[in-house]
C-alpha cells in the first residue's frame, strides 16, 4: 500500500474537528473528543506549534487518518497515530507505521529516534508496532488511567535511526542485572 502524508493546513480546522468528533479512540486517554475541546486544543497549538506537526494519512486514494509529531525539537520525536475507525483491522497500520518512520527520519535528520506510547490491553497496535521495526522499551505499570478510576500499565516502543538506516532491529536484554532475593515488608507488632 502506497502511504503519503499532507500537513495540516489553516483550511483544514472543520475536518480536523469533525475527523476526532466522529471517531472513537477506545485507547487514547480521551477517548471521544468533544467539538470545544478540539477547537481548545487548536488554540493552545496541540496540533501545530514549535515541536508539533500534524499530518493527514492517506492510503489507496483515501483519507487513513491523522498522525501528530511531536518533540521535533529534540533527538526523539513521539508520534500519536489516529486512523479512521472504519480503516481499523484491515492490517494497515504496519504500512503506514514504515511510511512514517522513513519520513520522520528523512524529513527531520536531527532525530535519533521515533517512538509511541499505548495501553498494555491495546494488543492490535503492540502487535503492529513489533511488526514495524519498533522495540518494547519500557512497561510502566499503573501509568495510564482509565475512566473508572483504575490504572494499567502503559507501553513505550521506539525506532532507532540507526535500526531504520541498517533495516535491521536491534534488541536488548530487558534484564541485564541478577534480581536480588525479595524484600518483605515487616510485619506489624500486636496493636499497631
Amino acid at each position: 500500500m502506497d502511504v503519503t502524508f499532507a500537513p495540516l493546513s489553516d483550511k483544514d480546522e472543520e475536518e480536523l474537528v469533525r475527523f476526532l468528533t466522529t471517531n472513537r479512540f477506545p485507547y487514547h486517554l480521551i477517548t471521544e473528543p468533544s467539538e470545544d475541546l478540539v477547537r481548545r486544543l487548536l488554540l493552545e497549538g496541540r496540533f501545530e506549534s514549535d515541536g508539533v506537526r500534524t499530518f493527514w494519512v492517506f492510503g489507496e486514494n483515501q483519507r487513513l487518518g491523522l498522525v501528530i509529531l511531536e518533540d521535533l525539537e529534540s533527538d526523539c520525536a513521539v508520534f500519536d497515530l489516529r486512523l479512521v475507525e472504519e480503516h481499523r483491522g484491515e492490517g494497515k497500520g504496519v504500512p503506514v507505521l514504515q511510511a512514517l518512520t522513513g519520513k520522520v527520519f528523512t524529513d527531520y535528520p536531527r532525530l535519533r529516534r521515533l517512538t509511541g506510547k499505548t495501553r498494555e490491553d491495546n494488543i492490535a497496535m503492540r502487535k503492529t508496532l513489533l511488526r514495524s521495526g519498533f522495540v518494547k522499551e519500557s512497561h510502566l505499570r499503573e501509568d495510564w488511567p482509565l475512566d473508572d478510576g483504575r490504572r494499567i500499565a502503559s507501553v513505550t516502543y521506539g525506532r532507532l535511526r540507526t535500526d531504520w538506516e541498517s533495516g535491521v532491529v536491534t534488541d536488548f536484554r530487558w534484564e541485564d542485572l541478577a534480581s536480588p532475593a525479595p524484600v518483605s515488608s515487616p510485619e506489624p507488632e500486636p496493636g499497631q
